[in-house]
């Protein structure tokens, strides 16, 4: 069957795009419930294309830590019909899926891109689609599915060790036909880490970076940002550490970052470039002769 070869989007500058998330879930750990309608759903991926985002990556299964796994007729029933309206909109979209007829079937429609917590690890046929659709493809590192991710948080030095496991990842998906250009990394902050491993990750990310792949950041509101707010604060209270993550992740080169929040992280992706821009030599006044 035809499927879409349609780029994802690019960064017209040096700042990351915005990937907003849209969880058509009911159990999604921050936001879900607020748009498993069709309605809503559907007006707040609207909303975050308005607000900057530059793509809208729609996720039917919850990761969190402890997740239960979803059955894929189920995922399907939440994204499909969301998908399907938001290209019609011409809006661009990112599939958040593991499952390999899922993504299919998006790309079907016209999703721009796969977004795959596992890597291609959890569905046999995921590596083959990614090399024959052409798709870009994020491959996050994991070790496992949520019901058990946090028993396999153990490393001898995380971002070794995670830069390792992704390099070899990138080579299996290579053997199976993967274009190297279409791999996205993404060090996977919250699955199988500590909150130290989190910041480990995000301060060495120029380690990362030698693996010669862009790089998506997926912060927004986790675990890790919880405990800079006071405890019990709502997980909307993140989003300034969120943003902030975002702007520091720009100067280390990402190629884009993953939130809720897209408004506040445009402001504070804004907010860096222009303090960049003020970095370059003032121009040569005319006539000065200096």
């Amino acid at each position: 069957m035809a499927r879409s070869r349609r780029a994802a989007p690019s960064a017209t500058s040096d700042r990351p795009i915005i990937m907003g998330i849209l969880n058509v879930t009911p159990d999604s750990f921050s936001d879900g419930g607020l748009y498993d309608n069709f309605d809503d759903a559907v007006d707040h991926a609207v909303s975050m294309v308005s607000a900057g985002a530059t793509v809208i990556d729609v996720g039917g299964e919850s990761t969190r830590p402890g997740a239960e796994r979803l059955p894929v007729d189920k995922e399907q029933a939440r994204v499909i019909p969301v998908i399907r309206e938001l290209v019609a909109r011409d809006v661009p979209v990112s599939i958040d899926t593991m499952n390999a007829s899922t993504a299919a079937a998006a790309i079907d429609l016209g999703a721009v891109l796969v977004n795959d917590v596992s890597g291609g690890l959890a569905d046999k046929d995921m590596p083959r689609l990614i090399a024959e659709s052409g798709i870009e493809y994020v491959v996050m590192h994991w070790r496992g599915h949520s019901a058990n991710m946090n028993s396999l948080a153990v490393y001898t030095d995380v971002v070794r060790d995670v830069r390792n496991e992704l390099k070899h990842r990138i080579a299996e998906l290579i053997v199976a036909g993967v274009r190297p250009d279409r791999v996205i990394l993404d060090p996977g902050l919250g699955f199988a880490k500590t909150s130290q491993h989190n910041w480990q990750l995000l301060g060495r990310l120029n380690e990362l970076a030698t693996l010669g792949h862009r790089i998506l950041i997926g912060a927004s509101r986790k675990r890790f940002l919880g405990e800079l707010v006071p405890e019990g604060a709502p997980t909307s209270d993140r989003d300034p550490a969120t943003a902030t993550v975002s702007a520091l992740a720009a100067e280390s080169g990402v190629w884009g970052v993953r939130v809720h929040d897209v408004a506040g992280t445009l402001a504070a992706l804004e907010t860096w470039e222009a303090w960049n821009g003020g970095r370059a030599p003032a121009p040569r006044a005319i006539g000065s002769g200096k």
